[in-house]
């Protein structure tokens, strides 16, 4: 396979697995690295790659190993029982429903957001789509979609610290 073949059959699988390994690993920084792993697996093996059915499952699988083994690598640092800290076996209400009132108020301020923000913040930070994608999807360029995510950020950051600002 060559390099324009690969670019055209491997290359838009990243977003893809890089959501799957976001969501194995609870790290964007270890899913990133994880990615790359594969991608670079991928092209170490890209001569035999027409061999396999489905490029798309195989670097499924890649990713999938390669999480678990970094799963399996930071299990093996076992702490002392005596260095864990006991947690209460009861929920506490008071911090549930706290949580409920932030929630509920992100959703508020996300919502006061023009409709094009509100769209791209859902979309990066809620549904973790990539820059890229959200670009093609909108029709925006990257810069604009950075751009106005920032604007978006900063805006539901000034919003939120007024109101908790008001409430002491």
């Amino acid at each position: 396979m060559e390099l324009n073949q690969f670019k055209i059959t491997v290359v838009p699988l990243r977003g893809k697995l890089l959501n799957y390994a976001r969501k194995l690993t609870d790290d964007s920084s270890d899913a990133e690295d994880v990615v790359q792993e594969v991608m670079l697996k991928l092209w170490n093996i890209r001569q035999k790659l027409e061999e396999y059915n489905s490029i798309e499952a195989l670097a499924v699988r890649i990713t999938h190993n390669l999480c678990m083994d970094m799963w399996r690598s930071k299990r093996t640092d076992q702490v002392s029982l005596d260095q864990v800290p006991v947690v209460s076996q009861t929920v506490n209400p008071e911090r549930v429903l706290e949580g409920n009132d932030e929630i509920r108020l992100m959703r508020e301020i996300i919502s006061s957001l023009p409709t094009l923000q509100q769209t791209i913040i859902r979309m990066k930070d809620i549904e973790e789509y990539e820059t890229e994608e959200i670009a093609q999807i909108t029709g925006c360029s990257s810069e604009s979609i950075r751009s106005n995510l920032s604007r978006a950020r900063k805006k539901v950051r000034d919003i939120y610290l007024k109101i908790k600002m008001s409430e002491t």
